[in-house]
């Protein structure tokens, strides 16, 4: 994965800056508008860059102006870059999310809007249904559920602020874990308590089926898969390849655990509730644990700034 730089920088900045990017031989391609912008007022840079070169690209740009507040930039991908000249480094390049793409990214995903709480809304409900259903639609409704229901974004919100001490950023992953994971085992709630006053289900659907028992007492082959997921799903966000999350929103029991909370309470039985709340609470400490470590190695040996902000 390539990309390309829109910069709009103060026309003094405009040539020391461009000086030094000529120089990185991971800049393939810059192109300047001189006063091409008129808001911001300023130069408009173009740049064609290989992605192991976008962090020393961003960290010239931030020092060419004296004040952020002078300085915008666009981030895309391309999804080819052809220079013959430049092939043997076009071919070596390597797949890495720059914070400011992981930070975005999280943002929009885990935002407290009404699209985020319906989306959980709709997660809770189906995994409360997969918790007294057959075992082939379980399956459906579990996978269904942690697809659909933005779990993983808000939690690995917060050790990516941590990492970067971007605490603002961290404060809202835990308002986002909040109130979504309370809008998620309220549905689940009420979906269980419909449930079992229509007669579509019992609390012995609930009680004796075997995932539920699962989930209830995990063992260390359950946890080593929500472990093992975790730390693929941190992986995912750090090398920008959200395109593939499902795989571990799949193998983390998030969803069908918080669900039992809700589910476990509907039916009356605190003790249930309990144990999927120390389920849920494992496979977002595996998060937590996962992205300190990923974000932290990766900060500290490859990204090495803070993000522009």
């Amino acid at each position: 994965m390539h990309r390309t730089f829109t910069l709009t920088i103060p026309a003094s900045a405009t040539e020391p800056l461009c000086q030094q990017l000529e120089k990185l031989p991971e800049v393939i391609g810059l192109s300047v508008q001189a006063g091409g912008s008129r808001k911001p007022v300023g130069d408009v840079l173009t740049l064609q860059v290989l992605n192991r070169g976008a962090d020393e690209v961003l960290r010239l740009a931030r020092a060419a102006v004296p004040s952020a507040d002078q300085l915008s930039i666009a981030t895309a991908e391309i999804a080819s870059l052809i220079s013959p000249a430049d092939y043997p480094q076009i071919k070596a390049d390597r797949d890495e999310a720059i914070w400011e793409e992981m930070i975005a990214g999280l943002s929009y995903s885990a935002r407290i809007n009404a699209n985020y709480l319906s989306l959980m809304a709709l997660g809770g409900l189906l995994a409360a249904i997969g918790l007294v259903s057959d075992p082939v639609p379980q399956a459906i409704a579990f996978i269904s559920s942690s697809i659909i229901a933005p779990g993983f974004e808000p939690l690995a919100k917060m050790p990516l602020g941590l990492v970067l001490r971007n605490w603002q950023l961290a404060g809202r992953g835990v308002a986002s874990t909040v109130v979504g994971y309370a809008v998620f085992v309220l549905l689940a709630f009420l979906t269980m308590h419909v449930l079992l006053s229509t007669g579509a289900a019992t609390v012995a659907d609930l009680v004796t089926n075997s995932e539920v028992e699962s989930l209830r007492h995990p063992g260390l082959k359950e946890l080593s898969v929500a472990g093992a997921g975790a730390l693929a799903g941190i992986l995912i966000l750090a090398a920008y390849r959200r395109s593939i999350i499902a795989g571990p929103l799949i193998a983390l029991a998030l969803m069908p655990a918080a669900a039992l909370i809700g589910s476990g309470l509907a039916v009356g039985q605190p003790g249930l509730a309990l144990e999927g709340l120390e389920r849920t609470l494992a496979d977002a400490g595996f998060i937590m644990i996962a992205g300190l470590v990923i974000f932290g190695l990766k900060q500290l040996f490859q990204h090495q700034r803070k993000p522009i902000e």
